[in-house]
Parts: C-alpha cells; structure tokens; sequence
C-alpha cells in the first residue's frame, strides 16, 4: 500500500506552539480524509483527479473480505469488470485475482468494518462502461450478492447477467 500523504509543516513563526500543533493536526486531518481514493500500480492517484471512478459500499467491502478470507490466499483481490456477452451484449464479472495487479489495474484499497484490507481490481477499459457506478452487497430473502448500479446502463436482460450501453 502507498504511504498516506503527509501534511505540509507549518512554517509561521508568529503563531504560538498550541496553534501550530492546533494547524498541523488540521492539515493531518485534511490530507488522511481526502488522500488517496484510488490507486493505480506505482502511482497514487489523488481523490479529486480521479475522473474515472466506481463507489464500493462498506457492505460490500465487508462482504469482499469474508470472501477472501475463506479463501485463504496471500495476495487476493477481488477483480471486478465487464465482458462482451451474454443476451445484451456485456455481462458483468466478479472474479479472485491472486497475486499482484496487472500494470493497467486501477486499484481500490478499502478496510473492512472489522479492520481487514480489501482490494479490488478494475481494469481501465471495464472502467469506461463502469465509471460512476456502485458495486453493492444485497441480501434479501430471495439472494444474496454483489449488484452493481450502473448510470450507464441502458437496458439489461431479463436473467439480470448482462446489460446494454
């Protein structure tokens, strides 16, 4: 994982020592709240100059990480995506990836509610069909799964596997 970012020193030599630390702790606070949203191999890419992007709910990071965890490997991610097929045209994928991103992944580093590291996946090209969606966890009385919600769909299939842009 990259390192946080650290806040900038507060150089002002006419504030006292209680508003300096007042200031840095501030700084701190800003820098950790909106450092990294999204990561790409090697780069860190700052929330505000990602213009692709997919929200992943805390239940689904949850869900993830149990996932994972029965899984039992060393360096798993979950991969998510689309591919051509399926009665609309693109059907979505939700698949283990095991070791480390390939160099075009985009990354999202999440923790889950009990403190695990989650990672998922994108490719950059998924990314362009799944850019503004949700990736959810659902459970009802009839399923239980991930659902994403897609701005980009324009029509889906009746099975609910495969969707139109």
């Amino acid at each position: 994982m990259p390192p946080a970012l650290a806040p900038s020193p507060v150089s002002a030599p006419s504030l006292s020592a209680a508003s300096a630390a007042s200031a840095a702790a501030s700084a701190a606070a800003m820098a950790s709240a909106s450092a990294v949203a999204t990561t790409t191999v090697g780069t860190t890419v700052p929330r505000a100059a990602s213009k692709l992007n997919i929200e992943i709910t805390q239940a689904a990071v949850d869900a993830i990480a149990v996932q994972i965890a029965k899984r039992a490997r060393a360096e798993t991610s979950l991969r998510v995506g689309i591919r051509g097929g399926g009665c609309s045209g693109f059907s979505y994928v939700i698949e283990f990836h095991d070791g480390p991103p390939n160099a075009r992944d985009v990354v999202y580093d999440r923790m889950s509610t009990r403190g695990e590291a989650v990672r998922v996946l994108v490719d950059k090209k998924s990314l362009l069909y799944l850019n503004g969606s949700a990736l959810e966890w659902e459970k009802t009385l009839m399923r239980q799964g991930f659902k994403f919600i897609n701005p980009n769909e324009k029509s889906n299939c009746g099975c609910g596997t495969s969707f139109t842009v």
